[in-house]
């Protein structure tokens, strides 16, 4: 099943389920839960981002030619840092580039999103993927600058500014997606492919981080997993690209499809 979350003409948020004719029927209850899908069209005013995430864990260095670009040494474990549920962006909505506090070397990256549909903790790998709800694309958009030079030596700061994780435009369902580890993905600046590659690249996939993540540690339902990016990131380009204000980024993922937003100044 494909879902989206939207703001309905109700003014309330629903979730719905997206039809092959092109139309999205309202569901009733809770997708983490027990739902129906109804007969109702649904009365789309806003697409918002397809879960309201309860929390971000994050991976890095996750592919081994995004970790070949940067000079990276391949990691013996999972490299993990977290956003905040204050960095969600909805579909179609600005990612925003630090002012106040400023940075100017903000950059895109595509990301495959798992999202956790039932308490995880103490999981297997063998039986990981039976806590995933569904696959999202989302773009771990980062302050290259924070992150690097002025973050103390930890990543959160130049991860965790308001829009820097855009998410969507639709959940994927499990079912749909036997396997995570075999999707093409992309990020397009401004019509440019500038990352186009496929999830097979991941360092560790996605069982083996569950299994990893969930280890003395309960992933609740909602919770968003962002698993790493491939090569082709601005930081390392030749020469590098940041985002401005004007540009659009989208992040494509095949069977999921394209995440588009606009970039403006704060």
């Amino acid at each position: 099943m494909k879902i989206i979350r939207y703001l309905g003409s109700d003014a309330r948020i629903h979730f719905g389920s997206e039809q092959n004719d092109g139309s999205t029927l309202r569901i009733d209850g809770d997708v983490f839960g027990s739902y129906s899908v109804t007969s109702e069209v649904a009365q789309v005013v806003k697409l918002l981002s397809p879960v309201a995430a309860t929390a971000f864990f994050c991976v890095g260095l996750n592919y081994r030619r995004h970790a070949e670009e940067t000079n990276a040494k391949i990691p013996e474990y999972p490299i993990l840092f977290m956003k905040g549920p204050n960095a969600l962006q909805n579909p179609g909505d600005p990612i925003v580039i630090p002012g106040h506090l400023a940075s100017h070397e903000v950059d895109y990256e595509a990301e495959l999103a798992v999202v956790i549909g039932k308490a995880a903790k103490n999981v297997s790998r063998e039986r990981a993927l039976d806590y995933v709800l569904g696959y999202s694309a989302a773009n771990d958009v980062s302050a290259r600058d924070w992150q690097i030079k002025f973050g103390g030596g930890q990543w959160c700061r130049g991860k965790t500014f308001d829009t820097f994780a855009p998410l969507g435009p639709r959940l994927v369902t499990s079912d749909e997606i036997k396997n995570p580890n075999a999707l093409k993905i992309a990020a397009v600046v401004n019509g440019e492919r500038l990352q186009d590659w496929t999830t097979e690249d991941m360092i560790f996939d996605v069982p083996r981080l569950i299994e990893f993540l969930s280890g003395s540690t309960t992933l609740l339902p909602g919770t968003v997993i962002l698993t790493g990016t491939p090569h082709g990131v601005g930081m390392a380009r030749t020469p590098q690209r940041w985002l401005r204000p004007g540009d659009t980024v989208s992040v494509e993922i095949e069977q999921i499809g394209r995440l588009t937003n606009p970039v403006v100044a704060e």
